[in-house]
């Protein structure tokens, strides 16, 4: 087994701190900011969304491809954490802006930045998820680099998620327009404040970890070879199936939970407080309680797993999650410590499921070169990065359109109908998600034991080139 020392373990784990961090601030505030900062409609951004989302989840394959033939002295998925860690953190300050005084000329501007910064996301972001299939080749070493990667990751979201208003709070009180704070500079000195520690992480990623695993082959594969391999790989289908209905779960609660605070919960301002000049909120006790939540599901991962496998453990969390936000829909109105109880539960078993996904992947990529005698991991990580483009795009757009289905109306008294339709997208829409991706697992096929006569075969062939 490889000696893999806590440094490198700490160092992939801030790789997805760093992504992670303005993944967060997308899924819990950029249809906030476009809507309730930049004035732009519900349904316009939610199609927008759809759009710039399909092309992206599209490029993602390409890019791991890109990522399978790459070939430098710093291995074939490192380097893209060298060469894009500035262009991301740029890309993420220009998504946090706007441009132009009309409407046309803001939503020209949200598509090309929007477009841009979710390229960058995926150049940087698949090939860092492909690093984990050439780090070890242990699938209990992966699922424990997995759990360090997710628990990094959510800690990057506790950092955003505590002192994004806050951070937008105080800058916003640096220019004064007529008298009034500068809500739009508050929101870009936010994203520079970000930007910053996630290029910094990303340059630690790329020093302290190691490539190790090689292909029993050597040679390249052609691309419609690999294509077809990933076509007929049958965990891979079932695991997409799952994963895509695990991101629209969580995209659609992510997206409605600010509006749920603002518009649902009365009362919510009382629970306010103010630390050197930035105000803490309700919603930031709630989002930070759910991140914290999110590690502790992550740190019981490699105690599950060994207890009741990866397969299962998947299946019960997801179960879990699917009673939980159905029990959501009939808190009582205002019943706020019922809310934040209820949040912590679902992102334990939120939590759980996150490192999983990851680890399983890493086996499909050793099935399938066990399979074929090829590795294409890239290719298959980058389905793994289109899986949460995918969710996030499906779940993304549907809580824009949902918003103005409902007659959600920015910075209005909201009708009780737009009420009840926050209420329905923090609870029984994503149940059904959850429920379809319970369906997915239950037909997963590749178990412990299948793992370790599959690992035990290549680690052979290996041994034998």
């Amino acid at each position: 087994m490889e000696n893999i020392k806590l440094r490198e373990k700490i160092g992939y784990g801030l790789g997805d701190a760093a992504s992670s961090m303005f993944w967060k601030l997308f899924t819990m505030y950029l249809l906030f900011f476009y809507t309730d900062v930049v004035g732009l409609s519900a349904a316009a951004v939610g199609t927008m969304f759809l759009v710039t989302r399909v092309w992206d989840t599209l490029l993602d394959p390409f890019i791991g491809v890109l990522g399978d033939r790459t070939e430098t002295k710093w291995g074939k998925f490192r380097p893209y954490l060298l060469w894009v860690a500035i262009p991301f953190g740029i890309c993420g300050i220009l998504t946090f802006s706007s441009f132009g005084g009309t409407d046309t000329a803001k939503m020209i501007y949200a598509y090309v930045t929007y477009t841009l910064m979710m390229m960058v996301y995926s150049l940087i972001n698949v090939p860092y998820a492909s690093l984990l299939g050439v780090m070890s080749a242990s699938p209990q070493t992966r699922t424990e680099l997995s759990s360090y990667r997710m628990t990094f990751a959510f800690g990057g979201s506790i950092l955003v998620l505590a002192l994004v208003e806050p951070l937008t709070d105080f800058f916003s009180r640096m220019e004064m327009n007529s008298g009034k704070p500068s809500i739009l500079l508050g929101w870009q000195m936010a994203a520079c404040f970000f930007a910053l520690i996630a290029v910094v992480m990303f340059f630690l990623t790329f020093s302290w970890t190691k490539e190790r695993i090689r292909p029993i082959v050597e040679k390249k594969g052609s691309l419609k070879n690999d294509i077809r391999d990933l076509c007929t790989n049958r965990p891979w289908w079932i695991l997409l199936g799952a994963s895509v209905m695990v991101l629209v779960f969580n995209s659609v609660r992510d997206g409605a939970a600010v509006f749920f605070f603002k518009y649902n919960v009365s009362g919510a301002s009382d629970w306010s407080f103010s630390i050197f000049s930035g105000t803490f909120t309700l919603i930031t006790v709630y989002l930070v309680l759910g991140q914290a939540f999110n590690i502790i599901g992550i740190l019981c991962v490699p105690a599950l797993t060994r207890l009741l496998g990866k397969k299962n453990t998947f299946f019960y969390a997801m179960v879990g999650a699917t009673v939980l936000s159905v029990l959501f829909y009939f808190l009582p109105e205002g019943f706020v410590s019922g809310i934040l109880v209820m949040q912590a539960l679902i992102s334990f078993c939120a939590g759980i499921v996150s490192p999983l996904m990851w680890s399983m992947y890493a086996d499909i990529a050793d099935y399938s070169e066990w399979k074929t005698g090829r590795r294409a991991t890239g290719l298959i990580f980058s389905s793994s990065s289109m899986s949460q483009k995918l969710g996030w795009t499906i779940g993304g757009s549907m809580s824009g359109w949902l918003l103005f289905y409902f007659g959600f109306e920015a910075n209005a008294v909201q009708t009780e109908s737009s009420l009840n339709g926050i209420l329905l997208m923090m609870s029984l829409l994503p149940a059904c998600a959850t429920l379809i991706s319970v369906l997915f697992i239950s037909r997963y096929p590749l178990t412990e034991k299948r793992m370790c006569e599959i690992s035990a075969d290549l680690e052979s062939k290996r041994k034998e080139d």
